[in-house]
């Protein structure tokens, strides 16, 4: 191979093999901060177009009143953050969202619902958002917690693209941000996924307290899950008041991750998964344009745009056009240009 080649494209099969052990991924962890980054972005762009990143929306098409106790989220019924449990939205309203986010050059429409899993009774409404956001022309995007196989055949039936179910951390951290359901609970409902021909988005959130070994452990489960997930999510934690990770971190030095520490997570996660989309997802609003360029660098190429994420603030359409305009760079092919908010 000349220097400074490329080496070719994995196949999907080669991809889906069990290659990185925890040590090769501690390894990467442990480079140097611009070499990592560095070899992500050479990682990166072997794989995907430079300077273009996807544009997705996220709705909440179902808020609060989770029977779930994860320690990081408003909408568990456990949490006293003062949000009010809803009713599932309308179907038209739901529409009207995606039009909106269309216009507004959204090239993936994500819907989340929180419940712990749907009821068989609801499953004709979310197949009818399926069906419709699909014929504007979106990429659809549903979470809606655990699902049983033949619920993922009714999204699959309706041209779901994407399910995202994140595994959230490590499976040794996992028990102290969430008890009511297992790892394994987890894993079977992406295996259900892929059962269904259904396309994976899977990540989590980083922040919660967890070590750099549980970032390592959290990786290591992604990148050798039989097939890498198509979409890989990396939050970083938003401390919420009332929810039991908001109240224990705030005003702690943990209350957030170093900005180094996210990016080099950011760039492992794109090393170990090269052809997945690493979006660079909730946190994003109080990271400096600084943080975000470097994870755009070693990787990242998909946002959440719009003003809200499920419940927490975002930075808006408006910010990201600007950030966009300032580093050169462009939404993904077939997206029309994102609007500058005028001064």
């Amino acid at each position: 191979m000349e220097p400074g080649a490329h080496p070719p494209a994995p196949s999907r099969e080669r991809e889906g093999e069990k290659t990185w052990t925890r040590a090769d991924i501690a390894a990467l962890f442990d480079l140097p901060f611009t070499e990592l980054v560095f070899r992500a972005a050479e990682t990166h762009r072997a794989h995907h177009a430079a300077g273009e990143v996807q544009l997705c929306t996220l709705l909440s098409i179902k808020t609060g009143g989770c029977p779930e106790d994860c320690g990081y989220c408003s909408q568990s019924s456990s949490a006293d953050s003062g949000l009010k449990a809803e009713k599932l939205m309308e179907v038209d309203a739901v529409l009207a969202a995606a039009a909106e986010a269309k216009a507004s050059g959204s090239q993936r429409f994500c819907m989340g619902a929180a419940w712990r899993n749907p009821k068989d009774r609801d499953m004709g409404a979310v197949v009818a958002m399926v069906e419709g956001v699909k014929a504007m022309g979106l990429e659809t995007c549903m979470t809606l917690g655990m699902l049983e196989p033949h619920q993922a055949e009714q999204l699959a039936h309706a041209g779901l693209d994407y399910y995202n179910h994140n595994i959230d951390t490590s499976p040794e951290h996992y028990g102290d941000v969430i008890t009511t359901r297992t790892f394994q609970d987890r894993l079977d409902t992406l295996e259900n996924v892929r059962q269904a021909g259904i396309n994976v988005c899977c990540g989590g959130i980083v922040g919660m307290g967890e070590t750099r070994a549980d970032r390592v452990g959290f990786v290591h489960a992604l990148a050798t899950l039989p097939r890498h997930p198509e979409s890989v999510p990396i939050n970083a934690l938003v401390p919420v008041r009332g929810t039991v990770l908001g109240d224990m971190l705030a005003g702690t030095p943990m209350a957030k991750i170093d900005d180094i520490e996210f990016v080099r997570t950011v760039a492992v996660a794109r090393i170990t998964m090269p052809l997945s989309m690493v979006r660079l997802s909730a946190g994003r609003e109080s990271m400096s344009e600084a943080t975000q360029a470097l994870c755009f660098l070693a990787g990242a190429n998909s946002i959440f745009t719009g003003e809200k994420l499920l419940t927490t603030g975002n930075a808006g359409g408006g910010a990201d056009a600007a950030l966009f305009a300032k580093l050169g760079l462009k939404p993904m092919e077939g997206e029309e240009p994102m609007r500058v908010a005028a001064e």
